[in-house]
């Protein structure tokens, strides 16, 4: 089985982390997310994924070494000019040659969504594509979808009154489409899978969805991002990843809470990291405090850094005291 992953967007929403690094490429624990993504789709039967590009191929090639990762084949599919998720999606599967039902998953989802289940309810419903769906507490913020007899979506409702649906399940980026809905996405034009293709599907009631409760997060965002680290480190998704990667150093005079430590970050004396990610080859000095963060540069000593982001090859001043701030300042 196929599957598509997109990861052609820009990351501007996590910037300025994503000036250098693709989005995808940004690890969650110690290993890239895009990695962890293809893990997901491997154990429920993927074979081949067709990464969907809007660029060169060239930064996720250290991820996937002879374009495998374990027995799943990857290859790319590398757009000439934007074509949004739904033209993205058939320019992938077209030249992938996809003929045969496929999984479709956005590049920025963490998940614990069992892949395999997915594809099941599918083929039991009989439609042209099932979308994943996962509760939220505040349906307001989401585009929120309806279901109705045979878990056929009835509509969807974007960012819904109070009263307005009584539905608080959203589009959870993953879906099972057939081959006769890339009939849907005319080649070579911007296509929006979500505002033109699922609408087309719910008009004809070929479009189903399968609510779980999985763990699920949007890492497009720096305080999602965060938290998806964290979360895998802290347990709340089962068993803890280890916190502190190998060769990473930290002093044991420091104090790390609730936190990631990425390959060769340092940690100096003295200094306290909280509910923070420290990404490969950052630095905190002697006495600085960080929290609520997420650094991939480094911190000055005796500085208190606090609900920032700190690109690579971004410093923050011995002493300086910092909130809510971003290095560099994408604005």
């Amino acid at each position: 089985m196929h599957g598509v992953v997109l990861v052609g967007g820009f990351g501007t929403r996590l910037r300025p982390l994503t000036y250098d690094v693709p989005k995808p490429m940004l690890p969650v624990g110690h290993r890239p997310m895009i990695v962890r993504l293809v893990e997901g789709l491997a154990a429920g039967g993927v074979t081949d994924v067709v990464l969907a590009l809007g660029f060169k191929p060239e930064p996720f090639a250290s991820a996937f070494p002879g374009d495998r990762h374990g027995d799943v084949r990857i290859r790319y599919a590398v757009e000439p000019e934007p074509l949004d998720t739904g033209g993205a999606i058939g320019f992938a599967a077209r030249s992938a040659g996809i003929d045969d039902t496929f999984v479709v998953a956005n590049g920025d989802i963490i998940t614990d969504l069992d892949v395999a289940r997915l594809v099941a309810a599918h083929r039991a419903f009989g439609c042209a594509a099932t979308i994943h769906l996962t509760p939220v507490d505040d349906p307001s913020a989401f585009g929120v979808v309806e279901l109705g007899e045979a878990s056929v979506v009835r509509r969807f409702v974007e960012k819904p009154r109070p009263g307005e649906t009584e539905s608080n399940l959203i589009n959870a980026g993953t879906y099972v489409l057939e081959p006769t809905v890339l009939d849907l996405i005319e080649p070579g034009r911007r296509v929006s899978v979500e505002r033109e293709v699922f609408p087309k599907l719910v008009a004809q009631r070929r479009l189903a969805g399968f609510p779980t409760d999985d763990y699920w997060t949007d890492a497009g965002r720096p305080e999602l991002y965060r938290r998806a680290n964290i979360d895998l480190v802290t347990g709340v998704r089962g068993s803890a990843e280890p916190a502190i990667a190998e060769g990473a150093l930290v002093d044991p005079t420091a104090v790390v809470e609730e936190s990631v430590v990425g390959h060769r970050a340092t940690v100096a004396a003295g200094a306290t990291v909280r509910r923070s990610v420290l990404l490969p080859d950052a630095a905190v000095a002697a006495g600085a405090l960080v929290e609520r963060s997420i650094v991939a540069g480094s911190v000055g000593m005796g500085a208190r850094v606090v609900d920032c982001v700190v690109a690579a090859g971004h410093d923050v001043a011995a002493g300086a005291r910092v909130e809510h701030q971003l290095f560099p300042d994408p604005a």
